[in-house]
């Protein structure tokens, strides 16, 4: 399915907007062991739940006419801002720990929050990027959909 090598202590990070596991491999690319080092979560309530109002409204100049203002998508910004949150745990991380090789799971409009939230240090340490959602899977099947 993928063509990703995922060496020896390698850090494999699978995210999307409201989980993510954050693991490291103690086997080699061949025979995979991942160990989870950290999981992060963002509570998830409905936009119902989240909002306190209806949708603003705007006027015309002439005052006679008006329309609706887009609604704020509240899931989307709680989203940003866990993506925003786990950067900056990354780059925390990846100094701390000096990780060399980091290997991103996640789903595109994920990764595409992602990457511009994390330092140059952190984007040079990626190895592979993989446009996918494994965060609601065991790690045994993460290990073999990464294997395959």
């Amino acid at each position: 399915m993928t063509d990703v090598k995922v060496p020896w202590k390698s850090w494999v990070v699978v995210c999307n907007g409201a989980k993510a596991l954050i693991m490291q491999n103690a086997g080699d690319a061949q025979l995979m062991n991942l160990k989870v080092l950290e999981t992060l979560t963002q509570p998830s309530a409905p936009d119902r739940e989240i909002g306190a109002d209806k949708p603003g409204r705007s006027h015309a100049a002439n005052g006679f006419s008006g329309s609706a203002v887009e609604e704020t998508t509240w899931q989307d910004q709680a989203e940003a801002q866990f993506l925003k949150q786990l950067a900056e745990r990354l780059d925390e991380l990846a100094q701390e720990k000096d990780a060399r090789r980091i290997i991103l799971v996640a789903p595109p409009k994920a990764l595409g929050a992602l990457r511009p939230a994390l330092s140059a240090d952190t984007q040079a340490a990626i190895s592979a990027e993989l446009a996918k959602d494994y965060t609601n899977m065991p790690v045994d099947e993460i290990e073999r959909h990464l294997a395959a």
